[in-house]
């Protein structure tokens, strides 16, 4: 059961971080092409949708995986894993929640922060070796 557990969990990652990457690259273009704000306000909305599947489907192959694992929640780098995961999490809620109201900029630097948060949760899991 752990492989498609893993393969899920890694799968549900890769559409959060990727699509994180491919959303900054897509909004870069539709802003230079002229893209009017409705229209990167609805392939934001759509991305919302898929990446916060993708978060709650990583977060519970997560934990369902240490408890395959048998691996103890005390175990020093899976707090630090379970860290980064929290704080992607919130500065992701966060922008959500301020993105209709922030400038460009502001909203720019919140995405940056989201996937250094996000890269860091794959340093995180390679130092736990999975």
């Amino acid at each position: 059961m752990l492989p498609y557990v893993r393969f899920v969990h890694l799968l549900a990652a890769a559409v959060w971080t990727g699509g994180l990457i491919v959303l900054a690259a897509l909004v870069v273009a539709l802003r230079r092409a002229g893209a009017d704000r409705e229209l990167l306000q609805a392939a934001a909305r759509m991305f919302g949708r898929v990446s916060w599947s993708a978060m709650g489907l990583a977060l519970a192959t997560g934990v369902w995986q240490v408890e395959l694992m048998g691996m103890p929640w005390t175990y020093g780098r899976l707090h630090i894993k379970v860290a980064v995961v929290a704080l992607a999490v919130i500065l992701a809620g966060v922008h959500q929640l301020t993105a209709r109201r922030a400038s460009p900029a502001a909203r720019g630097i919140g995405q940056l922060l989201i996937l250094i948060a996000s890269l860091g949760i794959y340093a995180a899991a390679v130092a736990l070796g999975h």
